[in-house]
């Protein structure tokens, strides 16, 4: 027997993203046709859809289907942009499907960013503070997804930048696994 990826892939639309208010018609079209099994960590496929975190082929872990097309959402993103997918491989190949230029960081070290005026920036893993660098790569207007997480639930953000700095709008409530030395620094406490 071999497993529907079509089907799971359809299944995950109807009823991970669309009922999570994913009203952005683009979105749901490209994660309806990009084949998210392929980034799964090998014998790992079958969970490629489910509702949680399958480990990714890069070691790391691919986002909540509902979470990764929330964050997508709020970035707006528009064919010609240029993006950045920090550890972010499923987002990373939405966004190519959508007409978007994707630069991809998936190295070792992952708070330097290479410079480059960045359209959208987005982030598969939690962290427990945005890095500088992450922000110094967007140009102004740019705009970085990324789930802040210290504790058992991280709260989704929206960084907006321009030319005196950059706002943050929090979005809703995330769980992602926290991205290996972007855990919280441990606090002395009495």
């Amino acid at each position: 027997m071999t497993f529907d990826f079509a089907a799971a892939r359809q299944n995950m639309v109807d009823c991970q993203v669309r009922p999570s208010d994913v009203t952005d018609l683009t979105i749901v079209d490209a994660m309806g046709s990009v084949a998210r099994e392929t980034l799964c960590a090998p014998g790992k496929a079958a969970l490629a859809y489910a509702d949680l975190e399958p480990p990714s082929a890069s070691g790391r872990f691919l986002m909540r289907p509902r979470d990764v097309a929330k964050l997508l959402q709020a970035l707006r993103p528009r064919p010609g942009e240029r993006a950045l997918a920090i550890a972010a491989p499923y987002a990373a190949a939405v966004l190519e499907a959508m007409g978007l230029v994707v630069d991809r960081l998936d190295g070792e070290d992952l708070s330097s960013p290479p410079r480059g005026g960045y359209d959208v920036a987005i982030c598969e893993g939690a962290v427990a503070m945005v890095p500088r660098g992450w922000l110094s790569a967007l140009g102004a207007g740019g705009r970085l997804a990324v789930v802040e997480r210290t504790g058992p639930v991280g709260k989704a953000r929206l960084y907006a930048a321009s030319e005196s700095g950059s706002a943050c709008r929090e979005l809703f409530d995330s769980t992602p696994p926290i991205l290996p030395q972007f855990e919280p620094k441990p606090q002395f406490a009495f």
